[in-house]
């Protein structure tokens, strides 16, 4: 009995025919030898992607995915084989180009640095540094000693601190203030971010327990009075960065809680989740309280992020009074939360922009972002245009658009900044194609699909970065 046909008429074999036709290791190896995009990899590393392309291709046997013994060929298989080397061995951890107008992308990495504070980065790593050593005594100093000054002279504040990102921020404040106490938290605050990190959970791990005021469009000051109780330890206001409620809504005035608080003897703290130094509000986007502000209303302590607004690395910044911040400095689980060097000197160059608003402004790409001009965004995708079209109009179709960015990272859920966007439709392939094999470039493109057309929103595009997207749409067509 012959062997049965397979859909593009090619006999298929048995299995155990197909299995014997399959190189061997060795000889693949020695076919790679001679290979000079392969010489920088370890034997070691070649010869595990090796197996692992052939388990690869023994899988396809038996699904009656490879029937054509042909294919089977090692001089065949070899294009391929590099390939899946070359995708094995290559960095995980990668450079991307976002062009989907979101600023603060959390997938992508959220807040850009300028390139004084890589600098900065770079010789933190590079050499010794004063991390925990004062220059002044020769003993052993504070690691936190080294921003608090900056973090006071740009808030306000009495006294910071910086852990590692905000929820540790939150985690340690709660558990220092209130751990085996009441916190009182308006019901509509009781927010959701990315991550699945909800307040009502940190704040069971605090230790702290959770007593909920008001409705969930209205809080009243009464309604926190009325929840006072001997077991209160800390009044607790989340500002809502990441949703709006809207309509018939009220919640009580900082200026009225801490008032309450001081009758009382009881600390307020507000999260602010991405805090900000500069008003935005200037820029065409919704009024946002500034850590200054917050700190000015009288609230005993507050926190925020580094990398979202700030546009820094990623942080928890702890400001406050200074009797509230050495108790939370002394609380153990602050080594547990404590930032490394590199945050350290990222932080502090960061900072030191913000001394004067126009700097932070112009070097701090998150900030330059949000405050650019349509006519800068314009401008950066009229070219980028010009370069597709001189070289891809048989390709593709390109046009230049009104678009709609967004600042991201929980921040401004509601506001959308004005932008242009590059669209491309192409002729003979399909879009989500065409999106896909962006993401697969050397420098992965990440846009996004609308009406059936790949849009590049420019705003979240640099100007070194348009000839790189020339280059990795070119790539795809030649």
């Amino acid at each position: 009995m012959g062997n049965k046909l397979t859909q593009t008429g090619i006999p298929e074999p048995n299995i155990q025919q197909l299995l014997r036709r399959l190189p061997k290791i060795d000889d693949c190896l020695a076919a790679l030898t001679a290979k000079p995009s392969l010489h920088s990899i370890p034997h070691a590393c070649i010869k595990s992607s090796v197996r692992d392309f052939i388990d690869l291709q023994r899988q396809r046997i038996f699904k009656h995915e490879l029937v054509d013994e042909k294919v089977l060929n090692l001089s065949q298989m070899l294009p391929a084989m590099i390939d899946h080397i070359l995708k094995k061995d290559q960095v995980q951890f990668r450079r991307v180009i976002n062009a989907t107008g979101v600023i603060v992308h959390t997938n992508l990495g959220r807040s850009l640095l300028p390139a004084e504070t890589m600098d900065a980065i770079h010789e933190a790593g590079a050499h010794y540094s004063n991390l925990e050593f004062d220059l002044e005594t020769g003993s052993r100093g504070s690691r936190y000693s080294l921003v608090e000054d900056l973090l006071c002279e740009l808030t306000g504040a009495e006294a910071g601190l910086v852990v590692n990102n905000n929820a540790a921020a939150v985690l340690i404040v709660l558990e220092t203030l209130a751990k085996g106490s009441e916190v009182i938290v308006s019901r509509g605050q009781l927010v959701e971010i990315g991550g699945s990190f909800r307040i009502p959970d940190v704040m069971r791990r605090s230790g702290a327990t959770l007593v909920e005021v008001g409705a969930t469009n209205r809080t009243h000051l009464h309604d926190y009075r009325t929840a006072i109780s001997d077991e209160t330890g800390l009044l607790l206001k989340v500002h809502c960065s990441n949703y709006r409620i809207i309509g018939f809504t009220k919640e009580v005035e900082n200026k009225e809680l801490v008032a309450l608080g001081r009758e009382q003897g009881i600390p307020v703290a507000e999260d602010l989740g991405s805090g900000c130094l500069v008003d935005l509000s200037c820029y065409g986007l919704m009024k946002e309280p500034t850590v200054q502000e917050v700190i000015a209303s009288g609230v005993d302590v507050v926190t925020f992020s580094g990398d979202k607004l700030l546009g820094g690395p990623q942080a928890g910044i702890i400001v406050g009074k200074k009797t509230i911040i050495e108790k939370i400095k002394r609380n153990p689980l602050n080594r547990a939360l404590r930032i490394d060097k590199f945050t350290l000197s990222g932080l502090e160059s960061i900072l030191r922009l913000y001394r004067d608003e126009q700097t932070a402004l112009a070097t701090i790409p998150t900030l330059a972002m949000i405050s650019a001009s349509i006519e800068v965004v314009d401008k950066r995708a009229r070219r980028l245009l010009r370069l597709l079209r001189k070289d891809l109009k048989s390709h593709c179709t390109f046009s230049v658009i009104d678009a709609a960015s967004r600042v991201g990272g929980g921040a401004m859920p509601e506001q959308n900044l004005p932008s242009r966007a590059v669209t491309v439709e192409p002729q003979h392939l399909a879009v989500n194609r065409l999106e896909c094999a962006l993401r697969s470039r050397d420098i992965p493109v990440i846009g996004r699909i609308e009406a059936d057309r790949l849009l590049l929103d420019m705003r979240t595009v640099g100007d070194d970065e348009v000839p790189l997207l020339h280059k990795a749409l070119r790539g795809i067509f030649y």
